[in-house]
């Protein structure tokens, strides 16, 4: 209809912390998740993309969500899901060899990783040499047992701070998922 505006769609979703580690971390009081509006995020572990439709969301139009998935089941849920917004890049690689997609994503604001594997630190890592840009933070959701299945969940948490430290890391935040993810921290760090 010539001289009207088209409103913007507004939807409500939930965000369950029981599904979600950077939900549950929001729930539980994180002082920042360092993406915004305009943002752009390397999700590692983006499983079918349900946390990635709401980063994606977060960032806007104007950001982008690159999300990286190893497994094909869940990848195929997750492009699906990228066919809905705009903004989200899905890419069917192990996150443990970016050079597979390092065509694909440019330098990024944040990182946020969820992979659940014993050297996910290190992943996340490598991860930041090639995508992160000066100044950018990471993000890294730690269930213990995933690290260490023997080892109490506390002592896993200090050894994955102290591999960032050792890097050169400098970590800001810790904070526990529980009662939503059992034996999980998120840890935020930046480069120093």
């Amino acid at each position: 209809m010539p001289g009207s505006k088209v409103s913007d769609k507004v939807e409500f979703r939930v965000w369950n912390p029981y599904r979600s580690k950077l939900g549950a971390s929001i729930v539980n009081g994180i002082k920042s998740i360092y993406m915004k509006p305009g943002s752009k995020v390397l999700y590692l572990g983006a499983a079918s993309g349900t946390t990635v439709s709401h980063v994606a969301d977060i960032v806007g139009k104007e950001g982008s969500v690159f999300a990286v998935e190893f497994a094909k089941r869940p990848a195929r849920q997750l492009v699906r899901m990228a066919q809905e917004r705009g903004n989200v890049v899905p890419i069917l690689a192990d996150a443990r060899l970016p050079n597979q997609y390092r065509l694909m994503v440019p330098m990024v604001d944040v990182i946020f990783s969820d992979v659940a594997q014993p050297d996910q630190t290190e992943i996340v890592m490598k991860n930041a040499t090639h995508f992160l840009k000066d100044g950018g933070e990471v993000l890294i959701a730690i269930k213990a047992s995933c690290v260490d299945s023997l080892a109490a969940p506390e002592d896993v948490f200090e050894a994955e701070i102290k591999k960032l430290e050792k890097e050169g890391w400098k970590p800001q935040e810790r904070i526990t998922l529980e009662p939503y993810q059992r034996n999980h921290t998120m840890i935020t760090a930046k480069f120093r």
